[in-house]
């Protein structure tokens, strides 16, 4: 899909018809006929069109006969059978003499701020069409991070209540999301060194503040990740050893369990056998079987608990002993 759009002298979108000179080409997933049409139009090259619409290109920068390609990656929200998931895509804006070409493989709420006159931009400054785009790209990163964050927390007190396996897998797919956007990010940074050496953003001082502006913005963005990304690898391996702890606890007691019964099982065993035993030409005899059973059972059972609980390590009951030390005076 292919729309013109061009801006006015108060900076309102307007879309166009046709293609004009100064004017913005939004190009959402184009077909082949689209993307010839558009080289045949601008000039731009086919390679630097079609660079956005492989998944897993990565952010660069490209100038060739005064055609510039910044390509970025962008946060994208993809609903899932297991819940939402983030991922990034990459974004390409080119421009040249004639417009500004921007290429996406899915609509970008930036570009649709744009359109919807909610972020002002100016068609006929390139430079500034692009910066725009990068502030609110680093905008876009933090509100996906605060998203994950709450997302995550969320989560968290769930699994707090009853260990799903579903909750764990988000919880992973998350894990995943920041490891995105902590690559995106970095590579962004990389983009984004190369657009300070623009002679616009040296020379205007209105979009040395905006580029200013735009690397604060993504260096938060950046340490927000690493620090959402060592929480939640800190959460999931607690998470693993608390699983890991409530296996053993089962283990342990499956296993005094089977203690327990082995006992009976081993006297009736012997009494079972076809030899000649104690108490069986005796009226009372099975009532006696069953009472010493009882007894033996109940008094292993003790000794097995008592070992248990001899083994267990409770630090906060142990008393915190005072150390008194001599107290320094400081003589006037």
């Amino acid at each position: 899909m292919v729309k013109f759009f061009q801006t006015n002298e108060k900076l309102y979108m307007a879309q166009l018809q046709n293609f004009q000179e100064k004017c913005w080409i939004d190009m959402v997933n184009p077909t082949d006929d689209e993307v010839e049409d558009i080289v045949a139009l601008t000039g731009v090259p086919e390679e630097m069109i079609k660079a956005a619409l492989d998944e897993e290109e990565t952010a660069r920068v490209e100038i060739d006969e005064g055609n510039s390609m910044f390509l970025m990656d962008t946060p994208i929200m993809r609903d899932t059978e297991e819940g939402d998931m983030y991922e990034t895509l990459p974004v390409a804006v080119i421009f040249n003499e004639k417009c500004i070409i921007t290429v996406s493989l899915h609509g970008n709420s930036i570009l649709g701020d744009f359109i919807s006159n909610r972020i002002k931009v100016d068609t006929s400054k390139s430079v500034f069409f692009l910066l725009n785009f990068m502030m609110g790209n680093a905008k876009k990163f933090l509100s996906s991070l605060r998203q994950i964050d709450k997302k995550s927390m969320r989560i968290q007190s769930e699994l707090q209540r009853s260990m799903k396996n579903k909750d764990l897998i988000q919880l992973l797919e998350l894990e995943n999301s920041l490891v995105y956007f902590s690559t995106s990010l970095t590579s962004n940074m990389r983009v984004y060194s190369h657009v300070k050496k623009l002679k616009a953003v040296e020379s205007v001082e209105e979009y040395q503040d905006l580029f200013d502006d735009v690397i604060i913005e993504n260096t938060q963005a950046n340490e927000m990740c690493t620090i959402y990304r060592n929480i939640l690898k800190d959460t999931m391996d607690a998470f693993a050893s608390v699983i890991s702890n409530n296996m053993n606890v089962v283990m342990k007691l499956l296993t005094i369990v089977t203690l327990i019964i082995s006992v009976p099982t081993l006297i009736a065993s012997i009494w079972g056998m076809n030899v000649p035993v104690p108490f069986q030409n005796w009226d009372f005899g099975f009532a006696v079987i069953l009472g010493v059973t009882a007894i033996i059972t109940a008094i292993v059972s003790f000794f097995i608990f008592r070992i248990t609980e001899s083994n267990k390590i409770i630090d906060g009951n142990k008393p915190v002993k005072k150390v008194r030390g001599k107290k320094n005076h400081i003589k006037d």
